[in-house]
């Protein structure tokens, strides 16, 4: 993963990712075919483990987005990975991505629906606003931690405030 993380599919070298994993580069490429795909494997190992430790419910969006939040800031690698997809690799790449996407906007859809988080901004923009505030100071963001270093020295503070802005915009208790 560190070599796709640091220099995502097309820097990446599969010489230095067998002579890490201590094993032949040919075997490499006759178990996965090419770089790509392993790098899409990498990926998908690593959505699923989000998607695990990352419990949604649309009835906790400050939550949910602390919790993002938390994890970026701990895995800086799987964030790079996701960014490196996200340039490198058309959005449909990995299907299960974007089915989890959908029916987390589908679940803010419905809340907005029964009254339960306020409806002033559509679902999809709410969804993509919790993710982009909750990765902004990340190892991947292209802001980083420029924006307040104080506010990214202080986690506690900055995870009130990401809490605090994402109950503000989705009218949430």
């Amino acid at each position: 993963m560190s070599e796709f993380a640091a220099y995502g599919v097309a820097g990446a070298r599969v010489d230095r990712i067998a002579k890490k994993a201590d094993c032949n580069k040919n075997l490499i490429y006759v178990y996965f075919q090419n770089k790509e795909t392993l790098f899409t494997t990498v990926l998908e190992k690593n959505l699923v483990r989000i998607y695990k430790d990352l419990a949604f419910t649309a009835d906790d969006l400050p939550g949910y987005a602390t919790r993002v939040f938390d994890f970026a800031m701990e895995h800086p690698d799987i964030l790079r990975l996701l960014r490196w997809s996200s340039l490198e690799q058309s959005a449909n790449s990995v299907p299960a991505r974007a089915a989890s996407h959908d029916s987390k906007v589908a679940a803010l859809e419905d809340a907005q629906d029964a009254g339960r988080l306020g409806t002033g901004f559509p679902p999809a923009f709410l969804m993509t606003t919790v993710l982009t505030l909750a990765t902004a100071w990340s190892a991947a963001s292209p802001f980083g931690t420029a924006i307040d270093p104080d506010a990214a020295r202080d986690g506690s503070a900055l995870r009130k405030s990401i809490a605090d802005a994402i109950r503000l915009i989705s009218n949430a208790n």
